[in-house]
């Protein structure tokens, strides 16, 4: 059609300022410059602007209203340069990290909704849309999300709180969304703490049944992240500072009474809604007066809620426009007497359902029921193995499925080449309360959790990698049915037996998802209800490991998680079975590392070095050549460990299914990060460099954050030793790059302390140190130990350039009784010759001999450990006091017998101090 010459002025007047609110006045102002005139006259341009445009029409839009304020162009806005263009691309597929369900390509009667809602959430960042059940909340929130895609940067993540029946979860289900394995018994500290300076918009959508949990998350996000946005959906207010309800009220119904025009019965979304669904079911209605007078009071009766309205819509292709009405208004009149004072629409939904439901079919009515077991979405083999018994076989499985979703009963969701499945909330609450006598139904419970069972230990040997926020929310929902089966087996009619087995397969996925909170309690409601006469040994081995595992990286909890470890492990040895031996002795010696007992853990990598040999299997060899190795390395045995380390670490090796299983990271990629180290201490710097540089790659490709991060914790101090402070910043930028987007907090603690280390080289000693200090008080208190040393090592070496003698000197005494006792006795040369120069600092009487002691002491124990390194600073320390004395030709001997070494290698600091000191011998 033809376009108005103040239609144009008003379309030109929006393009000119895309996105952005063009008041109503000053569109009053450009159009009409000279002329007085009313509102109405812009709605009415506006309207025919919109019916020019095609604005509505095939999911189309181009024109917003921000109530009270103006209009806003919504449309994509490109200067043209005389080629052709193709149709605006679909923002949500240029962001793979965002999450958002499908946007219906035609929503009716919300386009002021969504515009406002968009610049509400973007505005004021705090907002929840309240309406009752069916009214369309998560269908707007849904479509608000794909408006802002592009200014959060595809940072948009969907999440379903509707499948948490257990308010404890909330941070956890957000935090597993957006793809986070926080390593905290506090999830929620840990998940604001990420948040904290990220812009992101959280939709979480169905809060109203753990209002109170959601509304204490939103709150503190809302004051502790000001860059994160928060859409959340509800039946109720969540009633927090800084909240700002948004009513999202039901579609607008013509008025009661004959209506003059068809055309403007047709205008209502209520009429527009029934009269789209009703077509799409494969209705052909007669649109005449009488047929819209039909539409509009039923429309009318069902109080514009859109879900009533597509549900009675759906009807008429069987039914008939008439019939149906009768039909709906005889369940009204059934349910309601003196319905127009009812208080809710609510109400009003659950009429519909009850309706709806009475005109399924026996076998559709029986499925709808035995389907409501499902929390979220769930596959067609899903619902086969779960609802078919002798009553209702699976070829009528199928065809009652294909009706429930003809009637809008079931929706679907495309999951690539497979199509899931999902009961919309209000569906299933209402199927949940159904009474029936459906014989089946009694063991249905039993079956669900029987199916997800087999669905876990299936997937325990393809486990998804689950880089992608889609992979994840589909990985997701079948945990959401493994937590809903496994309150149903430990709740009062459950099956303890069944929620034992189902709690074996969940905790390594648990584990692998980083769901350690979770994995903790399953896993100890499981060990509470273990049956000794009746469970396997095998069972509770199994869940003693992953309890302590989960207790390891959550609560701390040293005790309980040493006694769960070795319990799983006792059991293990009793069963004679070497293979699950290794898959235990693995935590086992990561426990003792991390709590710094590193003789302790020695022996178990010696115990799981013996299993292996036994079990002849080349990947429990290649972890039990990763587990010595580390041993050995911390033990100060270079030699040994290099050989272990370098095998472990050859293309060739196998990967240990074991320690990825269960602690989630690649123990030969560990193996690799260490035995850049090792060469580093042996003297070997081109080939420590080049050995670092390969294991960040190969944890690169792999793809596993804690890996990657496992892998640059360790490298890092490769580059500091070699004194390449700007490669050692480069990685410790992408350190904590990795620990933060995956709240690993005892690595960022660490990273701290190397940016402390980092700052007192630089010259920043005081920033330096009170970095230092900080971090190792973190670290004690969480506890994680295996590499306080080496950091203590770093804050000594600060206090000593800030002439804080007597502090270093404390400080380093008992860093020395802590490494006697817990075995990490790599750090020992470094420690001794330390003691040396803090000896030389005092400058008491008898300092020069005492120091020429440690440093003598220092350098046995680096000959004899093979760490020509350490061997070099001690003899740099040595040969420069000697030299002080007038004995330079003892001090170019010592120095010489390791020098020899590093010539032609990397130029450490190290090697030009000594070439410095040689060459003044000389």
């Amino acid at each position: 059609m033809d376009l108005s010459g103040r239609a144009f002025d008003i379309l030109l007047s929006l393009v000119s300022r895309p996105n952005e609110i063009v008041a109503k006045r000053d569109l009053l102002a450009r159009v009409w410059p000279d002329v007085t005139v009313e509102e109405g006259s812009l709605r009415f341009h506006i309207a025919n602007l919109r019916k020019a445009l095609g604005d509505g029409k095939d999911g189309n839009r181009y024109i917003a209203t921000s109530p009270g304020r103006g209009y806003r162009f919504v449309g994509e806005v490109r200067q043209w340069d005389g080629r052709a263009v193709g149709p605006p691309p679909d923002l949500a597929a240029d962001y793979p990290q965002a999450n958002l369900p499908s946007r219906l390509l035609r929503m009716v009667g919300r386009d002021e909704d969504i515009a406002t809602l968009t610049d509400e959430v973007t505005d004021r960042r705090f907002v929840t849309i309240v309406g009752s059940g069916g009214v369309g909340k998560t269908t707007v929130a849904t479509a608000v999300g794909h408006d802002l895609m592009s200014r959060f940067a595809g940072a948009v993540h969907f999440v379903d709180l509707g499948v948490l029946a257990d308010s404890n979860l909330v941070a956890e289900g957000i935090a597993s969304t957006l793809g986070l394995p926080l390593q905290s018994h506090d999830v929620t500290t840990a998940l604001v703490s990420y948040l904290a300076g990220r812009r992101i918009l959280l939709i979480l959508d169905t809060c109203e049944h753990i209002v109170d949990a959601v509304a204490r998350l939103a709150s503190r996000l809302f004051s502790a992240a000001p860059e994160a946005h928060i859409l959340a959906t509800s039946r109720v207010p969540l009633q927090v500072e800084g909240e700002n309800v948004y009513r999202l009220a039901p579609l607008a119904c013509a008025p009661d009474g004959p209506l003059s025009a068809n055309d403007a019965a047709r205008s209502f979304p209520a009429n527009q809604l029934f009269l789209e669904r009703a077509a799409a079911s494969g209705a052909s209605l007669e649109l005449d007066a009488p047929s819209i007078q039909i539409v509009s009071d039923v429309c009318r009766e069902l109080g514009g809620v859109p879900l009533a309205i597509e549900l009675a819509a759906a009807r008429v292709a069987g039914l008939g426009l008439q019939k149906t009405a009768e039909l709906l208004g005889e369940r009204m009149a059934l349910l309601w007497p003196g319905q127009r004072t009812a208080p809710g629409r609510q109400k009003t939904l659950q009429a519909t359902l009850d309706w709806s439901y009475e005109l399924l079919s026996d076998d559709e009515r029986l499925l709808l029921c035995r389907l409501s077991v499902f929390v979220g979405h769930f596959s067609i083999d899903a619902a086969l193995e779960v609802v078919t018994t002798g009553t209702i076989d699976k070829e009528r499985v199928f065809s009652a499925i294909d009706g429930l979703v003809a009637k809008s009963m079931v929706a679907t969701r495309p999951a690539g080449a497979m199509m899931r499945y999902r009961l919309l909330d209000a569906t299933r609450a209402y199927a949940l309360q159904v009474a029936t006598d459906d014989p089946g139904q009694a063991g249905l419970p039993e079956r669900h959790a029987s199916y997800y069972q087999r669905w876990l230990e299936e997937e325990g040997t393809k486990r998804p990698t689950l880089t992608s926020a889609f992979q994840r929310s589909l990985y997701l929902a079948g945990l959401a049915n493994v937590r809903a089966a496994l309150e149903w087996c430990f709740g009062p009619a459950g099956n303890d037996g069944l929620g034992v087995r189902l709690a074996v397969a969940a905790a390594p996925a648990f584990l692998s998802m980083s769901l350690l909170t979770e994995c903790h309690h399953w896993t100890a409601q499981a060990v509470a209800a273990l049956d000794p006469a009746a469970s396997d040994d095998s069972d509770e081995m199994q869940l003693q490991a992953a309890l302590g595992v989960s207790l390891m990286f959550t609560r701390g909890g040293k005790e309980a998680a040493r006694t769960a470890l070795l319990r799983s492990y006792e059991l293990a040895e009793g069963r004679g079975s070497p293979r699950e031996q290794i898959q235990i002795l693995g935590p086992l010696q990561m426990f003792h590392l991390r709590t710094g007992e590193f003789k302790a853990a020695r022996r178990y990598a010696e115990r799981c070095a013996v299993v292996a040999e036994g079990l002849g299997d080349p990947a429990s060899e290649t972890m039990a050549l990763s587990l010595m190795g580390i041993s050995l390395h911390l033990g100060g045995e270079l030699y040994r460990a290099h050989a272990a380390l370098e095998a472990a670490f050859r293309p060739s090796s196998p990967r240990d299914p074991g320690m990825t299983k269960y602690l989630g990271f690649d123990g030969r990629v560990l193996a690799g990060a260490i035995l850049a180290r090792n060469l580093w201490l042996e003297g070997f710097p081109d080939r420590a460099v080049d050995q670092a540089q390969a294991a960040v790659k190969e944890a690169e490709v792999l793809g596993h954050p804690l890996t990657s991060a496992i892998a640059l914790i360790w490298v890092i101090s490769v580059f500091l030793w070699l004194g390449d402070l700007k490669k050692a910043g480069e990685h410790l930028d992408r350190l904590f790059s990795q620990a933060q987007f995956h709240a690993l907090g005892p690595y960022l603690a660490v990273g701290r302390g190397f940016r402390g280390e980092l700052a007192v080289r630089q010259g920043q000693v005081e920033h330096g140190i009170d970095m230092l200090r900080a971090c190792l008080g973190e670290l004690d208190a969480a506890p994680y130990e295996l590499l306080t040393t080496p950091l203590n090592i770093s804050l000594v070496q600060g206090l000593i350039v800030a002439d804080q003698v007597t502090e270093a000197t404390g400080v380093l005494d008992a860093n020395l009784r802590k490494v006697a006792i817990g075995g990490d006795l790599c750090y020992l040369p470094e420690l001794l010759r330390l003691k040396g120069v803090l000896a030389l600092a005092a400058d008491r009487r008898g300092a020069k001999e005492e120091a020429e002691s440690w440093f003598r002491t220092s350098l046995d124990y680096s000959r004899r450990q093979g760490a020509r390194a350490c061997e070099l600073r001690a003899s740099i320390e040595l040969a420069s006091l000697i030299a002080a004395a007038g004995d330079h030709v003892n001090a170019q001997r010592i120095l010489r017998v390791v020098f020899d070494h590093f010539e032609g290698q990397h130029s450490t600091p190290d090697v030009a101090t000594a070439a410095d000191l040689l060459h003044q011998l000389t």
